[in-house]
């Protein structure tokens, strides 16, 4: 192990767990590493970084009410199955014309319209895709959320939108949990409230498109259910009904915040040169082109009033 590399991702690492550096800031410092080659810690990393994704979503229920993550889910969960259907009948027709091989599109696709590397991981298996088909899909996808999380909230300033509109269209667009909360974060707290209860909404079905992916394809693989989901619920639950002093909630949500910080940093130090390589010019395209087709179509149904929470 390159001792020097070794003390830069380890100074790296601890300067993401300040409150000077944001959810971009710290995906923009993992970016930069992971491009160049300084990530000692690759394979072990990407073992906890899901975990820590889910554990820090379940901190951050902690700074919810619970009345209003049930009227923002109400809601978006007729959003989300529309644009879920949307999604991927635009990702598979626009995989078919770039000539995208057939599993790897309809895993960039679902990717696209469920929750990115979640909906891949829990599909893919069931799917038949093999490792290289796996890593191609994730490898799309965490570009582009890489993309989103650093231009999301420039556009939605731009654009002079609320809150509630910005944490709407994040959680409609943007493909991970991870990068929804922290474009989010960066716009502020009634848009994080709005895009993590859409976000864990869009999440949800997973758990549909498994079963039908296996009726279809006869698979016998085991579905894995997102019980993190549940737990983001009761603890929204414990804000709102528990009598224990605030102060604690909020301290269990601030440190939410630190450790989706902290997951962004090493997602974006997962990205290599090797990765960006091995997605290759046609799955990127696809990913890119159905990404700008779902953002823009969700924006301008959310400018014109057409969908709202």
């Amino acid at each position: 192990m390159n001792r020097l590399h070794l003390l830069i991702f380890l100074a790296a690492a601890a300067l993401t767990l300040t409150p000077w550096i944001g959810p971009p800031a710290a995906l923009a410092i993992g970016l930069a590493l992971g491009l160049a080659g300084v990530h000692p810690f690759r394979d072990k990393a990407r073992k906890w970084t899901k975990l820590l994704l889910q554990a820090s979503v379940v901190l951050l229920g902690f700074g919810m009410n619970l009345h209003q993550v049930l009227e923002a889910g109400r809601n978006g969960f007729v959003y989300t199955a529309l644009g879920i259907g949307f999604a991927m009948a635009a990702g598979l027709a626009i995989g078919h014309m770039l000539n995208v091989e057939r599993t790897a599109a309809f895993l960039i696709s679902s990717g696209t319209a469920i929750c990115g590397g979640s909906a891949i991981a829990a599909l893919g298996p069931i799917a038949g895709a093999n490792d290289e088909e796996m890593s191609v899909s994730l490898g799309t996808v965490f570009v582009l959320n890489s993309i989103a999380l650093l231009t999301f909230p420039l556009i939605g300033t731009a654009l002079k939108l609320s809150q509630t509109q910005f944490g709407l269209w994040a959680a409609l667009a943007i493909h991970d949990t991870s990068s929804v909360v922290g474009a989010a974060t960066k716009y502020g707290a009634i848009a994080l409230a709005v895009g993590t209860t859409v976000k864990l909404t869009r999440a949800l079905w997973i758990v549909p498109m498994s079963l039908g992916t296996a009726a279809l394809k006869g698979s016998r693989v085991r579905m894995q259910l997102p019980w993190f989901i549940v737990l983001f619920a009761m603890a929204a639950v414990a804000t709102t009904y528990v009598r224990i002093p605030q102060m604690v909630f909020k301290s269990l949500a601030h440190g939410g915040v630190i450790g989706l910080t902290f997951t962004l940093f090493l997602i974006g130090s997962s990205i290599s040169r090797a990765t960006l390589r091995q997605v290759g010019p046609r799955p990127l395209l696809q990913g890119l082109l159905l990404w700008v087709v779902v953002a823009i179509t969700s924006l301008w149904l959310i400018l014109h009033g057409l969908i709202h929470v």
